[in-house]
């Protein structure tokens, strides 16, 4: 389940890094980069951070062979796509359940305290969008109004809530991916988010 879930994980970030770089109407190179960056961005940090390097990609071309099908399902279909900020934010919303749960799990492998786990469960999920974000002169989205990041939090704290039940490892990553998943539905559902500080 746990390899399962990187390889859809790595696809929809693929496919949300070319759709919004297919909206900036850049070209078939620009695309297949930012859809590249937008997928391994953040275990790339995460990597480096627990001096795991190479860092996972460089070392399982799996995950390049992986962006490469989500760049080309992604125009293929873009035709398809008839809502185009919908689809990404599907693709974005299923990349950042899944990564969350990528970042714990490498934290706890090597022995990490819950909360820095879920720091980089945060910070693999999110950072890849903060690049793509940037790359395409967007604002990230984890600096909006929007919750984003908080999320990534919550579903960590539920991870490690759950763990304490010994539940099958399946359902515990089966779980923690549904938690934030449908959260961030509702939060942009219901237009929940968190309000700005201002300087009076």
């Amino acid at each position: 389940m746990f390899h399962l879930l990187d390889i859809i994980g790595t696809m929809a970030f693929a496919m949300s890094g070319a759709l919004t770089a297919m909206n900036k109407k850049m070209d078939p190179f620009g695309v297949f980069i930012i859809a590249f960056v937008t997928a391994v961005g953040g275990g790339t940090l995460r990597d480096i951070m627990i001096g795991r390097t190479p860092v996972g990609w460089m070392l399982d071309l799996k995950y390049v062979y992986v962006i490469i099908i989500g760049f080309v399902l992604a125009i293929i279909f873009r035709k398809k796509f008839d809502r185009l900020r919908t689809s990404l934010f599907l693709f974005d919303t299923i990349g950042l359940g899944v990564f969350t749960l990528i970042g714990l799990e490498k934290g706890i492998n090597i022995g990490l305290h819950p909360v820095i786990c879920v720091a980089l469960g945060t910070m693999t999920a999110c950072f890849g969008g903060v690049i793509r974000d940037i790359l395409c002169t967007e604002i990230p989205v984890i600096f909006r109004r929007e919750i984003y990041a908080t999320i990534c939090i919550l579903g960590g704290i539920v991870f490690f809530i759950l763990r304490e039940f010994n539940l099958e490892s399946d359902v515990l990553y089966l779980a923690t991916s549904l938690v934030i998943i449908s959260v961030r539905l509702m939060a942009v559902k219901f237009k929940w988010y968190l309000s700005p500080l201002e300087n009076k």
